[in-house]
C-alpha cells in the first residue's frame, strides 16, 4: 500500500521560499505521477503542479507558473515542490497525491493516494 508524506511547510514572509518534500513509502514511486493541490481558507482544494511518472512532463496551475518548480527524486521516492516569491494567497494546506500510470492532470478525481497534508502561510 502506497503512503505519502508531505513534509517542509511553515510559516514565511512574503517574497520567501519553501521547498515541499513528499515522501513515498510502502510501494515506489516510479509508475505514478505525482501531483501537489492546495487548500486556502474558505477555498476549495486546487491542482497546483504536476509531474509525470518520468519527470519529463511538468504542469502547472497558471497562478504559480514561474514561481513554483516541481521534480522528483525517484532514487529517493520523492517528489519536490520548491515555491519562491511566496504571496499571502498561497497560504493553506498542501498536499501531494500518486496517480498510477505515466501521466495525470491537476484534477483531483485522477489522483488515488493522498498524503496527510502541510500547512504553508505566508504572511508579515
Amino acid at each position: 500500500q502506497l503512503q505519502l508524506g508531505e513534509s517542509g511547510g511553515g510559516l514565511v514572509q512574503p517574497g520567501g521560499s519553501l521547498r515541499l518534500p513528499c515522501v513515498g513509502s510502502g510501494v515506489t514511486l516510479d509508475y505514478y505521477a505525482i501531483g501537489w493541490f492546495r487548500q486556502g481558507p474558505g477555498k476549495e482544494r486546487e491542482g497546483v503542479s504536476c509531474i509525470s511518472s518520468t519527470g519529463g512532463t511538468t504542469n502547472y496551475a497558471d497562478s504559480v507558473k514561474g514561481r513554483f518548480t516541481i521534480s522528483r527524486d525517484n532514487a529517493k521516492n520523492t517528489v519536490y515542490l520548491q515555491m519562491n516569491s511566496l504571496k499571502p494567497e498561497d497560504t493553506g494546506v498542501y498536499y501531494c497525491a500518486a496517480a498510477w500510470g505515466v501521466l495525470a492532470g491537476l484534477f483531483s478525481h485522477e489522483y488515488h493516494y493522498w498524503g496527510q497534508g502541510t500547512q504553508v502561510t505566508v504572511s508579515s
